[in-house]
Parts: structure tokens; sequence; C-alpha cells
């Protein structure tokens, strides 16, 4: 789904993510509206959105800490 049509959804990006090269996927909880965490391209914001259950994005977070 296109980013903007699930607006508004507040999109955050991780505190580790720099300015550098403008690389970082950004995360909405849109729960309240599609039981889902959405993805997105921070420089690409009106690109796709996909969607992950919030199992799946808890798991991945976990895995990501894990390695810091």
């Amino acid at each position: 789904m296109p980013a903007p049509e699930i607006e508004p959804a507040h999109w955050r990006k991780s505190s580790h993510s720099g300015d550098a090269n403008g690389q970082c996927v950004e995360f909405a909880d849109v729960r309240p509206t599609h039981a889902a965490i959405a993805l997105r391209d921070s420089k690409n914001t009106p690109g796709p959105a996909p969607f992950v259950s919030p199992t799946a994005f808890t798991a991945f977070l976990a895995d990501v800490a894990g390695r810091g």
C-alpha cells in the first residue's frame, strides 16, 4: 500500500539512524486501523509501505538489539 494511503500515520525512525546517505527505514504503528506495523523507505516516503505483523516486528527489533 502506498504510504500516503495509510495516513495519518506517525512515522518514526531509529535514534541510531544518522543523516548520512539517507539509508533509513521508518516505521509506523498502524494497529488501530490495520492491525500491523507499516514500513517505508525514508528516501521514498510516498512509495510502498509494506505491513508486517506486530509479532514479526518485535522479533526483528529483538534480533537487531542483540547485534548491538
